[in-house]
């Protein structure tokens, strides 16, 4: 990839405390989440996000329902539901305990057949009290991962068969071999480690299988080839990126949330949404594509 990248901009005014959960649509829009503020935003095109849906407990990410442009299955709180544009809820299940009575859901994605995967940590940070659950399409939820304490991603390639994991406390994402048919997941192998400083957070794979990884207190995303090999770092003008996703007319404007998550001063651009163009496309969010009771939900909504 060529190192003429631009700068990021901020094209918007907004200032969120933990941004999350970047999605470009296959409509074309933008979506992600504040987490801790339960707010689901969009870019509709002026100075400010507009909020979509905003619940009262943590919105971790959310992915497009497939068919139901204004419909979203979200990761939040301690499950997962079904969440329209109005603001309606409607409940599919609930984690089962955790070790710790402060367990919220994290990052979330849809993978290529349809399924949804979202990892579940605690709040306050003990020890490999979370996990990565996969979503079946007709609500079925199962543990697929355990002893994990702080998952981000994951993110899919876009055939489904290779899946990218981080735990971020331990600076260190896993690649897994996954089987598209069944979920099944294969044994992990090391892929990236931010040990020197910092931590992985939100990740993006493009069409090259090339793998963005946000760089939470490094200021930086990095774009690593599929055999490991850092091959380019962009520098941003915030302390804590959080998420990235590709997306725009061509695939190639890489969008990038922060946060200011515990920060006594931000600088003026922590917490900002930025964009920055970039050589190679990625493609859109893969959608959920409910069956079952799922369907049922999504159609009373219709």
């Amino acid at each position: 990839m060529s190192d003429n990248t631009k700068s990021p901009v901020s094209p918007w005014s907004d200032r969120l405390e933990l941004g999350e959960g970047a999605r470009w649509r296959d409509d074309g829009r933008l979506v992600l989440v504040d987490i801790f503020a339960g707010r689901l935003l969009t870019d509709d095109g002026t100075a400010r996000l507009r909020t979509l849906a905003q619940l009262p407990v943590p919105l971790g990410a959310v992915a497009p329902i497939h068919g139901a442009s204004d419909m979203w299955i979200a990761a939040a709180g301690t499950g997962v539901c079904v969440l329209t544009h109005y603001g309606d809820v409607t409940w599919i299940g609930h984690i089962e305990q955790g070790p710790t009575d402060a367990m919220r859901v994290n990052d979330a994605v849809a993978d290529a057949s349809g399924r949804l995967w979202f990892g579940t940590m605690d709040a306050d940070g003990a020890d490999e009290a979370g996990s990565l659950y996969r979503v079946e399409r007709d609500g079925t939820i199962t543990r697929v991962l355990g002893q994990i304490t702080c998952p981000n991603g994951p993110a899919f390639t876009e055939d489904g068969t290779v899946m990218y994991l981080a735990d971020s406390s331990l600076s260190l994402v896993r690649r897994y071999d996954v089987d598209p048919a069944t979920g099944a997941v294969g044994a992990p192998t090391p892929f990236a480690d931010f040990a020197d400083s910092g931590a992985p957070d939100g990740m993006t794979v493009d069409r090259e299988g090339g793998v963005w990884i946000t760089h939470w207190g490094g200021r930086a995303v990095h774009r690593y080839l599929p055999d490991g090999t850092l091959d380019h770092t962009i520098e941003v003008p915030a302390e804590q990126p959080t998420s990235v996703c590709l997306g725009g007319d061509d695939g190639r404007l890489l969008y990038i949330t922060s946060a200011t998550y515990e920060m006594n001063k931000p600088d003026p651009f922590d917490g900002a949404i930025f964009t920055v163009r970039v050589d190679v496309p990625g493609f859109a969010a893969a959608s959920f594509r409910p069956e079952g009771r799922v369907a049922a939900i999504v159609e009373q909504y219709r």
